[in-house]
């Protein structure tokens, strides 16, 4: 079983965590960010620079909680204070991407060119026309609108082509033999 509820959560220069009942917010230079956990199995507080996270009993459930919700507000503090970035990678013949101001505009074979408008919190960037950046504070956010551009065509496995993220590897299926 995992300890890592154990570790408190350091809280770097220019960061300010408020911690309610049932409720952490987490503000800093890339923005604020709050998160919710349940107060009845789980305490947190704020100890100077450091938030400590202890289960109020002995049960599986508070046991189980305390992890995540360490894990949760450290995730948080890293949004604010460093980000997240998620790097997609467009393959094939014509695969082209570009921000026209607040949408992501996809070229990918089909009829019509794909517009993702940009979420609020989020930076898309392209700095090829083959790639795509996607950075912000909140980490479910950036995953989720990354798997939500490659959604849109997979990698497919006999060519390789499609919208991969960076560094995945496509495992390669052999082609049709006479």
């Amino acid at each position: 079983m995992s300890r890592v509820g154990k570790y408190p959560v350091i809280v770097p220069d220019g960061v300010t965590v408020t911690v309610e009942t049932g409720n952490v917010s987490v503000k800093g230079k890339n923005g604020e960010l709050s998160c919710h956990y349940d107060a009845d199995h789980v305490s947190v507080v704020l100890d100077g620079n450091k938030v400590v996270v202890s289960p109020k009993a002995e049960t599986k459930q508070a046991r189980a909680l305390w992890g995540t919700t360490r894990a949760n507000i450290n995730t948080l503090v890293k949004g604010v204070h460093d980000g997240f970035t998620k790097e997609l990678e467009l393959v094939g013949v014509g695969y082209k991407a570009r921000v026209e101001g607040n949408n992501l505009v996809l070229s990918l074979g089909y009829s019509h060119d794909v517009k993702i408008e940009t979420p609020k919190g989020l930076k898309i960037t392209c700095a090829s026309p083959t790639q795509i950046s996607i950075f912000g504070a909140d980490k479910q956010l950036v995953g989720q609108t990354a798997s939500e551009i490659r959604e849109w065509r997979r990698p497919e496995p006999y060519k390789g082509k499609g919208i991969k993220y960076a560094g995945e590897y496509i495992r390669r299926k052999e082609g049709k033999k006479k």
